[in-house]
């Protein structure tokens, strides 16, 4: 269960000023993440014979390895740092994954579906707002994930195209001088902590916390609104009269 309220925390969102542009993280928050990797990485432990290792901690010891390879500089496609990020991850737990497993684990996020919630509340959204999706991936990687989504957004902005990936000031930066659009006339909503709710903390952005996981906040990156899904977020942004 979430550590924090999301009643409580509801009363610190507004809408004045009026968003033009709600803007998503895709990976977790719109579409199903942890639960393709989850199977991925368990398949490869599988074939292993890894029956000791739990696919959770290949996730976060690739979290970690994700936090290191996204801040070199040039600038690394996210689809290497997928590859280079899994087979350290696995290695670092003494599996040694194939080429092929690694590419297969990679090339996942094109199969992503939506969470249950997300194709109706993005329609309702799209009645009253602009949608974008601001997203640690590549073009060509995010652009059949976006498809399974079956909902059309406004902009699809990118780290590779902004050549910076969140929480970087340089991506929110580059979104908003490529939507014509000021910080704030936008609310971002995002599962990730680190990568989406820091940004919105140092850069004073109306941020939703999509809690799907039950997560631990972090209060040095208040305040942010905290829901359990996106219809929470609908509430906030959608209320009745």
């Amino acid at each position: 269960m979430p550590t924090s309220n999301a009643e409580s925390r509801s009363s610190t969102f507004s809408l004045d000023p009026v968003p033009k542009v709600i803007t998503f993280d895709c990976y977790g928050t719109l579409v199903q993440w942890y639960e393709v990797l989850t199977r991925e990485v368990d398949a490869t432990l599988q074939a292993h014979g890894a029956h000791g290792l739990r696919a959770s901690a290949i996730l976060d010891s690739f979290t970690a390895q994700g936090l290191r390879l996204t801040g070199e500089k040039p600038h690394r496609l996210y689809k290497d740092i997928l590859r280079t990020g899994f087979s350290a991850a696995l290695a670092e737990h003494g599996v040694q994954a194939s080429s092929e497993e690694i590419d297969r684990i990679a090339r996942s996020p094109a199969t992503m579906a939506p969470h249950p919630d997300v194709p109706e509340v993005l329609r309702r959204l799209r009645e009253r707002y602009m949608l974008a999706i601001f997203t640690n991936s590549d073009d060509d990687l995010i652009a059949p994930t976006v498809d399974n989504i079956g909902v059309p957004f406004d902009y699809v902005i990118t780290a590779e195209q902004a050549q910076a990936y969140k929480p970087s000031r340089a991506f929110f930066e580059h979104a908003y001088r490529t939507m014509g659009v000021t910080q704030d006339e936008t609310v971002h909503v995002a599962m990730g902590m680190y990568w989406d709710m820091k940004a919105c903390h140092e850069l004073g952005l109306r941020g939703i916390w999509v809690n799907r996981r039950g997560e631990r906040g972090n209060p040095d990156w208040l305040p942010y609104t905290e829901v359990r899904d996106l219809n929470g977020a609908a509430a906030l942004l959608l209320p009745t009269r």
